[in-house]
């Protein structure tokens, strides 16, 4: 879907609870949502997200029987590219997903997460191919050099997956279409690596798959399930990958703000009014 605004500058959410006003100003880069348990964050998140898919399905952006409206940028944008990350591994309860289900090892949200998203891997490669060759057939050396670049952030999004599974002895096999991993000579899906595995491979190929292209990622709490270390570098790695991304996350824990994120950090306190 192609969608004309680039980034959520503002976010406003009328009547939460009934009695909360939510006025959220937002950078064009990170913005990490923080408070006490029962503050409000997932709520202000899954709002934002429902009210996202909703534009998406052809309603209006805004309009004063909204309860959840939003500023894109560039002013007048109504839609906006993005991608909402749920971070825990329950059981698919969508019985009628199950049933429809082709590929019986999808049995979790994180790896219904990962169907979608082989997918759009898929879909992607085609068009970096694509762009590839219509650069390098052009016969101008600016473009000829462009499509060189082309191949940087799967490379870059490989190679970070291989170092961050290192020490499980994982790899990516560079040969397949499909993301499929070696272990030690035995090849695995990655419906088969573990919760925390599973759940770091969905947000570097989301951002992967963004192609470079201004969007937006939520996650709520997208620490659960990671080690110290990876929740430290999480936030660079995404932008390493997408740097035109913007991200919106909850989180309780310090280490994801760690290493020069503390300044992007807001609380849900300040960006509430009562009444």
């Amino acid at each position: 879907m192609i969608m004309n605004g680039k980034y959520i500058s503002r976010i406003e959410i009328k009547a939460m609870w009934g009695r909360k006003h939510i006025v959220w100003n937002l950078r064009p880069d990170v913005n990490i949502l923080s408070g006490v348990n029962g503050a409000g964050k997932s709520t202000i998140l899954n709002l934002v997200a429902d009210r996202l898919d909703e534009i998406a399905d052809g309603g209006a952006a805004n309009g004063p029987e909204q309860n959840v409206s939003f500023v894109f940028e560039p002013e007048g944008a109504d839609t906006i590219n993005y991608d909402v990350i749920r971070s825990i591994d329950r059981p698919l309860m969508h019985s009628n997903l199950l049933e429809k289900m082709a590929d019986k090892n999808v049995v979790t949200e994180l790896d219904w997460q990962i169907y979608r998203l082989q997918r759009r891997y898929l879909d992607y490669q085609v068009n970096i191919g694509n762009r590839t060759i219509q650069y390098l057939t052009s016969g101008s050396p600016d473009m000829i050099a462009r499509a060189a670049e082309l191949a940087r952030p799967k490379q870059l999004f490989l190679d970070l997956i291989d170092t961050l599974f290192a020490d499980s002895g994982k790899k990516i096999i560079r040969d397949s279409n499909d993301l499929v991993f070696d272990r030690f000579g035995y090849t695995l899906l990655p419906y088969n690596l573990s919760s925390g595995e599973k759940q770091l491979l969905v947000v570097l190929l989301t951002a992967l798959v963004q192609d470079n292209q201004p969007g937006v990622i939520l996650m709520d709490e997208p620490e659960v399930s990671l080690d110290i270390e990876w929740q430290q570098q999480l936030i660079q790695r995404i932008i390493e990958i997408n740097p035109n991304v913007q991200i919106i996350l909850t989180t309780h824990s310090p280490a994801v703000i760690m290493n020069g994120w503390m300044d992007y950090v807001t609380d849900v306190a300040e960006i509430t009014v009562e009444g």
